[in-house]
């Protein structure tokens, strides 16, 4: 999917191309922006449309978010071509995500008990992972374990910015109250995104990068990786936990 992007006044410019499984498409773009730092609130969305092809052309694949700003379209053409892999993604270092993003603030005291049911709650819910065997998922928690949200996605990174993307629509955002669980491993992206969402508690049913380790303690996440029903592994800011 290719998101365009546009100002007041300009013609949408390519952003980013996406490989993705499509399906919530607008949040999609909304969490890319937001988690990649050119927009900070729902309040500088303008709109958010599939792009207006000749009959038999559109396939839903080109989306473009008009701002209620100028767009710098030669600063910030990034050349994004996230896949479905687990790298930096042009990130040289943890220099460009110290600039766009705030330490995490306090956030909740979760109980052990409650990180530990995360898994079995996520994977209740993971429809198309049960119809295909391959997609990943991420889910957003409370601090009692309800799960608000879950998106699904062949990458990760993907599921993550949807569900960011629907919080940003919703006017939700910043997510300082909240957990986030990702399948599989926890990259430097997903602690990046998680970050600049304001998401303080990061799972993931796998293991993290040393990098996504350094990122998580350098901007105050909780990391926990290796999580199952019976433990886990805390990797940062073990003091958001308490047990029982």
């Amino acid at each position: 999917m290719e998101i365009r992007v546009a100002g007041p006044g300009q013609e949408p410019s390519s952003l980013a191309v996406i490989m993705r499984t499509p399906g919530n498409d607008f949040e999609l773009s909304a969490g890319f922006l937001h988690t990649e730092g050119f927009i900070g609130s729902r309040e500088e969305i303008v709109s958010i449309d599939y792009c207006d092809l000749p009959p038999g052309e559109q396939q839903y694949n080109v989306v473009t978010v008009r701002l209620s700003r100028p767009h710098a379209a030669d600063a910030a053409r990034r050349n994004f071509f996230a896949t479905s892999s687990c790298g930096v993604c042009g990130k040289a270092s943890l220099d460009q995500l110290h600039v766009s993003c705030a330490p995490a603030a306090p956030g909740p005291a979760i109980s052990t008990a409650v990180i530990m049911n995360l898994p079995s709650a996520l994977r209740e819910q993971q429809r198309l992972f049960d119809a295909t065997g391959g997609l990943h998922a991420a889910g957003l928690f409370d601090a009692s374990g309800a799960l608000l949200a879950l998106r699904e996605d062949i990458g990760r990174h993907n599921a993550v910015d949807k569900l960011v993307g629907q919080a940003v629509l919703e006017g939700r955002a910043p997510l300082t109250d909240h957990i986030l669980l990702v399948s599989g491993r926890a990259s430097f992206e997903i602690v990046q995104k998680a970050a600049v969402a304001g998401i303080p508690v990061l799972c993931a049913v796998s293991a993290p990068s040393s990098l996504a380790v350094k990122a998580a303690d350098e901007l105050g996440l909780t990391l926990i990786g290796f999580l199952r029903q019976q433990g886990f592994n805390v990797y940062a800011h073990p003091e958001r936990l308490r047990e029982g």
